[in-house]
Protein backbone atom coordinates (compact mmCIF):
# COMPACT_ATOMS: atom_id res chain seq x y z
CA UNK A 1 0.00 0.00 0.00
CA UNK A 2 1.37 3.38 -1.01
CA UNK A 3 0.76 6.19 1.44
CA UNK A 4 1.28 9.81 0.49
CA UNK A 5 1.97 12.38 3.20
CA UNK A 6 2.18 16.14 2.68
CA UNK A 7 3.95 18.76 4.70
CA UNK A 8 3.97 22.52 4.19
CA UNK A 9 7.22 24.44 3.90
CA UNK A 10 7.22 28.05 5.16
CA UNK A 11 8.86 30.63 2.93
CA UNK A 12 9.95 33.96 4.31
CA UNK A 13 8.74 37.10 2.59
CA UNK A 14 9.12 40.80 3.25
CA UNK A 15 5.79 40.87 5.04
CA UNK A 16 5.62 37.69 7.08
CA UNK A 17 6.21 33.99 6.98
CA UNK A 18 3.57 32.21 4.95
CA UNK A 19 2.85 28.73 3.67
CA UNK A 20 3.61 28.80 -0.03
CA UNK A 21 4.58 25.29 -1.03
CA UNK A 22 2.97 21.94 -0.63
CA UNK A 23 5.40 19.08 -1.00
CA UNK A 24 4.65 15.34 -1.17
CA UNK A 25 7.07 13.12 0.72
CA UNK A 26 7.52 9.40 1.38
CA UNK A 27 6.36 8.31 -2.07
CA UNK A 28 7.80 4.87 -2.84
CA UNK A 29 7.01 3.82 -6.38
CA UNK A 30 6.90 7.33 -7.93
CA UNK A 31 10.42 8.19 -9.02
CA UNK A 32 12.05 11.22 -10.59
CA UNK A 33 11.57 9.50 -13.94
CA UNK A 34 7.87 9.28 -13.21
CA UNK A 35 7.68 13.02 -12.63
CA UNK A 36 9.55 13.60 -15.89
CA UNK A 37 7.12 11.43 -17.85
CA UNK A 38 4.18 13.28 -16.32
CA UNK A 39 5.78 16.63 -17.17
CA UNK A 40 6.28 15.57 -20.81
CA UNK A 41 2.67 14.39 -21.11
CA UNK A 42 1.31 17.59 -19.57
CA UNK A 43 3.55 19.68 -21.82
CA UNK A 44 2.19 17.93 -24.91
CA UNK A 45 -1.38 18.36 -23.70
CA UNK A 46 -0.81 22.04 -23.01
CA UNK A 47 0.74 22.78 -26.42
CA UNK A 48 -1.76 20.87 -28.55
CA UNK A 49 -4.75 21.70 -26.37
CA UNK A 50 -3.98 25.41 -26.55
CA UNK A 51 -3.29 25.35 -30.29
CA UNK A 52 -6.38 23.29 -31.17
CA UNK A 53 -8.77 25.44 -29.17
CA UNK A 54 -7.07 28.65 -30.32
CA UNK A 55 -7.61 27.59 -33.95
CA UNK A 56 -11.30 26.92 -33.22
CA UNK A 57 -11.69 30.39 -31.69
CA UNK A 58 -9.76 31.96 -34.58
CA UNK A 59 -11.91 30.25 -37.22
CA UNK A 60 -15.07 31.25 -35.36
CA UNK A 61 -13.92 34.88 -35.20
CA UNK A 62 -12.84 34.92 -38.85
CA UNK A 63 -15.96 33.51 -40.54
CA UNK A 64 -19.40 34.99 -39.94
CA UNK A 65 -21.12 31.93 -41.38
CA UNK A 66 -20.18 30.02 -38.21
CA UNK A 67 -21.96 32.41 -35.89
CA UNK A 68 -25.07 30.32 -35.42
CA UNK A 69 -26.77 29.49 -32.11
CA UNK A 70 -25.71 25.83 -32.07
CA UNK A 71 -22.11 26.75 -32.88
CA UNK A 72 -22.09 29.00 -29.82
CA UNK A 73 -22.32 25.83 -27.74
CA UNK A 74 -19.30 24.45 -29.59
CA UNK A 75 -17.55 27.73 -28.86
CA UNK A 76 -18.40 27.39 -25.17
CA UNK A 77 -16.71 23.98 -25.12
CA UNK A 78 -13.56 25.44 -26.68
CA UNK A 79 -13.55 28.38 -24.26
CA UNK A 80 -13.79 26.11 -21.21
CA UNK A 81 -11.07 23.82 -22.59
CA UNK A 82 -8.88 26.84 -23.34
CA UNK A 83 -9.29 28.04 -19.75
CA UNK A 84 -8.16 24.64 -18.49
CA UNK A 85 -5.09 24.88 -20.74
CA UNK A 86 -4.24 28.39 -19.54
CA UNK A 87 -4.97 28.18 -15.82
CA UNK A 88 -4.62 24.48 -15.05
CA UNK A 89 -2.16 22.55 -17.16
CA UNK A 90 0.86 24.89 -16.73
CA UNK A 91 0.66 24.68 -12.92
CA UNK A 92 0.48 20.88 -13.06
CA UNK A 93 3.40 20.90 -15.49
CA UNK A 94 5.48 23.02 -13.09
CA UNK A 95 4.58 20.74 -10.17
CA UNK A 96 5.75 17.73 -12.20
CA UNK A 97 9.03 19.44 -13.11
CA UNK A 98 9.85 20.42 -9.51
CA UNK A 99 8.28 17.38 -7.86
CA UNK A 100 6.00 19.40 -5.63
CA UNK A 101 3.08 21.81 -5.72
CA UNK A 102 4.39 25.39 -5.88
CA UNK A 103 1.46 27.70 -5.11
CA UNK A 104 0.71 26.70 -1.55
CA UNK A 105 -2.36 25.17 0.01
CA UNK A 106 -4.64 28.11 -0.85
CA UNK A 107 -3.44 28.22 -4.44
CA UNK A 108 -4.01 24.47 -4.68
CA UNK A 109 -7.56 24.88 -3.42
CA UNK A 110 -8.46 27.55 -5.97
CA UNK A 111 -6.71 25.63 -8.72
CA UNK A 112 -8.84 22.58 -7.86
CA UNK A 113 -11.98 24.70 -7.93
CA UNK A 114 -11.15 26.25 -11.32
CA UNK A 115 -10.19 22.89 -12.80
CA UNK A 116 -13.44 21.32 -11.64
CA UNK A 117 -15.50 24.32 -12.81
CA UNK A 118 -14.11 24.41 -16.35
CA UNK A 119 -14.13 20.62 -16.67
CA UNK A 120 -17.78 20.27 -15.70
CA UNK A 121 -18.75 23.15 -17.99
CA UNK A 122 -17.16 21.23 -20.86
CA UNK A 123 -18.91 17.98 -19.92
CA UNK A 124 -22.34 19.56 -19.56
CA UNK A 125 -21.87 21.53 -22.79
CA UNK A 126 -21.20 18.28 -24.66
CA UNK A 127 -24.52 16.92 -23.37
CA UNK A 128 -26.36 20.15 -24.20
CA UNK A 129 -24.90 20.08 -27.72
CA UNK A 130 -26.22 16.56 -28.24
CA UNK A 131 -29.69 17.60 -27.04
CA UNK A 132 -29.73 20.65 -29.30
CA UNK A 133 -28.77 18.53 -32.31
CA UNK A 134 -31.45 16.01 -31.39
CA UNK A 135 -34.05 18.75 -30.97
CA UNK A 136 -33.13 20.45 -34.26
CA UNK A 137 -33.04 17.32 -36.43
CA UNK A 138 -35.73 15.09 -34.95
CA UNK A 139 -38.36 17.59 -33.83
CA UNK A 140 -40.65 19.87 -35.76
CA UNK A 141 -38.80 23.08 -35.04
CA UNK A 142 -36.88 24.94 -37.71
CA UNK A 143 -33.44 26.13 -36.64
CA UNK A 144 -33.57 29.93 -36.46
CA UNK A 145 -30.02 31.16 -37.05
CA UNK A 146 -30.95 34.66 -35.91
CA UNK A 147 -32.31 33.65 -32.50
CA UNK A 148 -29.45 33.38 -30.00
CA UNK A 149 -31.57 33.51 -26.84
CA UNK A 150 -31.91 29.75 -26.51
CA UNK A 151 -28.19 29.18 -27.07
CA UNK A 152 -27.21 31.80 -24.50
CA UNK A 153 -29.72 30.27 -22.09
CA UNK A 154 -28.08 26.87 -22.55
CA UNK A 155 -24.60 28.32 -22.07
CA UNK A 156 -25.60 30.23 -18.95
CA UNK A 157 -27.24 27.08 -17.62
CA UNK A 158 -24.01 25.11 -18.16
CA UNK A 159 -21.97 27.57 -16.11
CA UNK A 160 -24.57 27.84 -13.34
CA UNK A 161 -24.93 24.06 -13.17
CA UNK A 162 -21.16 23.71 -12.89
CA UNK A 163 -20.97 26.38 -10.20
CA UNK A 164 -23.72 24.59 -8.27
CA UNK A 165 -21.53 21.48 -8.03
CA UNK A 166 -18.07 23.06 -7.66
CA UNK A 167 -18.74 25.76 -5.03
CA UNK A 168 -19.81 23.43 -2.13
CA UNK A 169 -16.26 22.11 -1.44
CA UNK A 170 -15.21 25.70 -0.73
CA UNK A 171 -17.75 25.76 2.11
CA UNK A 172 -17.23 22.38 3.74
CA UNK A 173 -18.98 19.76 1.60
CA UNK A 174 -15.76 17.88 0.81
CA UNK A 175 -12.71 20.03 -0.03
CA UNK A 176 -10.10 20.79 -2.69
CA UNK A 177 -6.49 19.81 -2.27
CA UNK A 178 -3.56 17.89 -3.78
CA UNK A 179 -4.25 14.49 -5.28
CA UNK A 180 -1.98 11.58 -6.09
CA UNK A 181 1.72 12.48 -6.01
CA UNK A 182 0.96 16.21 -5.74
CA UNK A 183 1.18 17.17 -9.41
CA UNK A 184 -2.41 18.38 -9.54
CA UNK A 185 -5.18 19.56 -7.23
CA UNK A 186 -8.80 18.49 -7.24
CA UNK A 187 -11.54 17.25 -4.96
CA UNK A 188 -9.83 15.35 -2.15
CA UNK A 189 -11.51 12.04 -2.88
CA UNK A 190 -8.86 10.19 -0.85
CA UNK A 191 -10.50 11.51 2.32
CA UNK A 192 -13.02 9.04 3.70
CA UNK A 193 -15.42 11.30 5.58
CA UNK A 194 -19.19 11.02 5.01
CA UNK A 195 -19.16 14.51 3.43
CA UNK A 196 -16.53 13.54 0.86
CA UNK A 197 -18.22 10.26 0.01
CA UNK A 198 -21.64 11.84 -0.51
CA UNK A 199 -20.13 14.65 -2.61
CA UNK A 200 -18.12 12.31 -4.83
CA UNK A 201 -21.19 10.13 -5.43
CA UNK A 202 -23.27 13.18 -6.42
CA UNK A 203 -20.49 14.47 -8.66
CA UNK A 204 -20.17 11.07 -10.36
CA UNK A 205 -23.91 10.73 -10.97
CA UNK A 206 -24.93 14.28 -11.88
CA UNK A 207 -21.78 15.55 -13.61
CA UNK A 208 -20.48 12.40 -15.32
CA UNK A 209 -23.16 9.75 -15.78
CA UNK A 210 -26.09 12.09 -16.45
CA UNK A 211 -24.37 13.95 -19.34
CA UNK A 212 -23.20 10.58 -20.73
CA UNK A 213 -26.72 9.11 -20.70
CA UNK A 214 -28.11 12.23 -22.38
CA UNK A 215 -25.46 12.05 -25.11
CA UNK A 216 -26.07 8.34 -25.74
CA UNK A 217 -29.85 8.84 -25.88
CA UNK A 218 -29.81 11.86 -28.21
CA UNK A 219 -27.17 10.58 -30.62
CA UNK A 220 -28.73 7.12 -30.51
CA UNK A 221 -32.11 8.51 -31.57
CA UNK A 222 -30.48 10.51 -34.37
CA UNK A 223 -28.63 7.43 -35.58
CA UNK A 224 -31.78 5.28 -35.51
CA UNK A 225 -33.70 7.89 -37.48
CA UNK A 226 -31.01 8.22 -40.13
CA UNK A 227 -30.75 4.44 -40.35
CA UNK A 228 -34.44 4.43 -41.24
CA UNK A 229 -33.70 6.99 -43.93
CA UNK A 230 -30.95 4.81 -45.37
CA UNK A 231 -33.43 2.01 -45.98
CA UNK A 232 -35.34 4.29 -48.34
CA UNK A 233 -32.55 6.26 -49.97
CA UNK A 234 -29.56 4.00 -50.57
CA UNK A 235 -27.12 6.71 -51.66
CA UNK A 236 -26.86 10.02 -49.83
CA UNK A 237 -28.60 8.74 -46.70
CA UNK A 238 -26.21 5.82 -46.33
CA UNK A 239 -23.24 8.15 -46.54
CA UNK A 240 -24.82 10.37 -43.92
CA UNK A 241 -25.57 7.34 -41.73
CA UNK A 242 -21.93 6.28 -41.85
CA UNK A 243 -20.81 9.81 -41.04
CA UNK A 244 -23.16 10.05 -38.06
CA UNK A 245 -22.20 6.58 -36.83
CA UNK A 246 -18.49 7.44 -36.84
CA UNK A 247 -19.28 10.78 -35.16
CA UNK A 248 -21.34 9.17 -32.38
CA UNK A 249 -18.83 6.40 -31.70
CA UNK A 250 -15.96 8.91 -31.62
CA UNK A 251 -17.72 11.34 -29.30
CA UNK A 252 -18.92 8.74 -26.81
CA UNK A 253 -15.59 6.87 -26.89
CA UNK A 254 -13.68 10.11 -26.28
CA UNK A 255 -15.96 10.95 -23.37
CA UNK A 256 -15.50 7.50 -21.82
CA UNK A 257 -11.75 7.42 -22.42
CA UNK A 258 -11.10 10.85 -20.93
CA UNK A 259 -13.48 11.02 -18.01
CA UNK A 260 -14.63 7.58 -16.92
CA UNK A 261 -11.20 6.45 -15.57
CA UNK A 262 -11.03 9.60 -13.44
CA UNK A 263 -14.54 9.06 -12.10
CA UNK A 264 -13.84 5.42 -11.30
CA UNK A 265 -10.56 6.31 -9.57
CA UNK A 266 -12.35 8.91 -7.47
CA UNK A 267 -14.99 6.38 -6.38
CA UNK A 268 -12.38 3.73 -5.60
CA UNK A 269 -10.26 6.22 -3.68
CA UNK A 270 -13.26 7.40 -1.69
CA UNK A 271 -14.54 3.98 -0.62
CA UNK A 272 -11.31 1.93 -0.52
CA UNK A 273 -8.21 2.82 1.48
CA UNK A 274 -4.91 2.46 -0.38
CA UNK A 275 -6.34 0.86 -3.51
CA UNK A 276 -5.50 3.81 -5.79
CA UNK A 277 -1.77 4.28 -6.30
CA UNK A 278 -0.19 7.64 -7.22
CA UNK A 279 0.50 6.28 -10.71
CA UNK A 280 -3.15 5.34 -11.30
CA UNK A 281 -4.21 8.75 -10.00
CA UNK A 282 -1.85 10.58 -12.36
CA UNK A 283 -2.83 8.51 -15.40
CA UNK A 284 -6.55 9.16 -14.88
CA UNK A 285 -5.86 12.87 -14.36
CA UNK A 286 -3.81 13.08 -17.58
CA UNK A 287 -6.57 11.32 -19.52
CA UNK A 288 -9.09 13.86 -18.21
CA UNK A 289 -6.85 16.76 -19.27
CA UNK A 290 -6.36 15.18 -22.72
CA UNK A 291 -10.00 16.00 -23.47
CA UNK A 292 -8.82 19.57 -24.16
CA UNK A 293 -6.86 18.16 -27.11
CA UNK A 294 -9.43 15.67 -28.39
CA UNK A 295 -12.62 17.74 -28.09
CA UNK A 296 -11.75 20.36 -30.73
CA UNK A 297 -10.49 17.66 -33.11
CA UNK A 298 -13.63 15.51 -32.90
CA UNK A 299 -16.24 18.25 -32.69
CA UNK A 300 -14.66 20.29 -35.48
CA UNK A 301 -13.65 17.40 -37.71
CA UNK A 302 -17.26 16.15 -37.77
CA UNK A 303 -18.71 19.64 -38.21
CA UNK A 304 -18.73 20.33 -41.94
CA UNK A 305 -19.07 24.08 -41.42
CA UNK A 306 -16.01 24.36 -39.20
CA UNK A 307 -14.05 22.00 -41.41
CA UNK A 308 -14.75 23.99 -44.58
CA UNK A 309 -13.95 27.25 -42.81
CA UNK A 310 -10.73 25.81 -41.41
CA UNK A 311 -9.64 24.75 -44.91
CA UNK A 312 -10.53 28.23 -46.20
CA UNK A 313 -8.46 29.78 -43.39
CA UNK A 314 -5.45 27.60 -44.22
CA UNK A 315 -5.72 28.41 -47.93
CA UNK A 316 -6.48 32.09 -47.24
CA UNK A 317 -9.64 31.62 -49.29
CA UNK A 318 -13.01 33.36 -49.19
CA UNK A 319 -15.78 32.56 -46.76
CA UNK A 320 -17.50 29.23 -47.57
CA UNK A 321 -21.10 29.23 -48.84
CA UNK A 322 -24.17 28.76 -46.73
CA UNK A 323 -24.89 25.53 -44.90
CA UNK A 324 -27.87 23.23 -44.57
CA UNK A 325 -30.03 22.74 -41.51
CA UNK A 326 -32.63 20.04 -41.07
CA UNK A 327 -35.93 19.74 -39.28
CA UNK A 328 -39.07 17.69 -39.63
CA UNK A 329 -42.67 18.65 -40.11
CA UNK A 330 -45.84 16.59 -40.09
CA UNK A 331 -48.04 17.10 -43.10
CA UNK A 332 -45.87 19.98 -44.29
CA UNK A 333 -46.76 22.22 -41.35
CA UNK A 334 -45.05 22.79 -38.04
CA UNK A 335 -46.92 20.99 -35.31
CA UNK A 336 -45.96 19.04 -32.23
CA UNK A 337 -42.54 17.43 -32.34
CA UNK A 338 -42.60 13.99 -33.92
CA UNK A 339 -39.55 11.74 -33.88
CA UNK A 340 -38.50 10.68 -37.35
CA UNK A 341 -37.83 7.17 -36.18
CA UNK A 342 -41.51 6.66 -35.41
CA UNK A 343 -42.67 6.94 -38.98
CA UNK A 344 -39.56 6.61 -41.15
CA UNK A 345 -38.12 9.45 -43.22
CA UNK A 346 -36.45 10.18 -46.49
CA UNK A 347 -33.43 12.35 -46.99
CA UNK A 348 -33.37 15.17 -49.42
CA UNK A 349 -30.48 15.71 -51.82
CA UNK A 350 -27.18 16.86 -50.38
CA UNK A 351 -27.79 20.44 -51.42
CA UNK A 352 -30.84 22.46 -52.49
CA UNK A 353 -31.32 23.55 -56.05
CA UNK A 354 -30.44 27.16 -55.35
CA UNK A 355 -29.59 29.43 -52.47
CA UNK A 356 -32.50 30.08 -50.16
CA UNK A 357 -34.71 27.26 -51.42
CA UNK A 358 -36.29 24.55 -49.34
CA UNK A 359 -36.40 20.92 -50.37
CA UNK A 360 -39.22 18.77 -49.03
CA UNK A 361 -39.24 14.99 -49.04
CA UNK A 362 -42.24 13.13 -47.72
CA UNK A 363 -42.72 9.64 -46.37
CA UNK A 364 -46.11 8.21 -45.54
CA UNK A 365 -46.55 6.06 -42.47
CA UNK A 366 -50.08 4.97 -41.67
CA UNK A 367 -52.32 8.02 -41.60
CA UNK A 368 -49.50 10.45 -41.04
CA UNK A 369 -46.96 12.04 -43.32
CA UNK A 370 -43.52 13.07 -42.12
CA UNK A 371 -41.74 15.76 -44.09
CA UNK A 372 -38.02 16.35 -43.74
CA UNK A 373 -37.21 19.91 -44.71
CA UNK A 374 -33.77 21.14 -45.70
CA UNK A 375 -33.23 24.87 -45.17
CA UNK A 376 -30.36 26.68 -46.78
CA UNK A 377 -29.19 29.40 -44.39
CA UNK A 378 -26.28 31.77 -44.31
Amino acid sequence: MVTVHYFMLPRESSNSSQLDTLTPVNQPGFSRTGYTVVAVCLGIIFVFGFLNNFLVLLVFARFHVLRTPINLILLNISVSDMLVCIFGTPLSFAASVYGRWLTGVHGCRWYGFANALFGIVSLVSLAVLSYERYNTILCCSKADVSDYRKAWLFITGCWLYSLMWTVPPLFGWSSYGPEGPGTTCSVQWDQHSPETRSYVICLFVFCLLLPLFLMVYCYGKILIAIHGVAKINQTAAQRRETHVLVMVVSMVSCYLLCWMPYGVMALLGTFSVGIVSPTASVVSSILAKSSTVLNPIIYVLFNNQFYRCFIALVRCGPEPPAHLTLHTEEGGAQQDCIPMGSYGAAFSPDSPDSFGTQTHTSVHGGNKTLVLVVHCTS
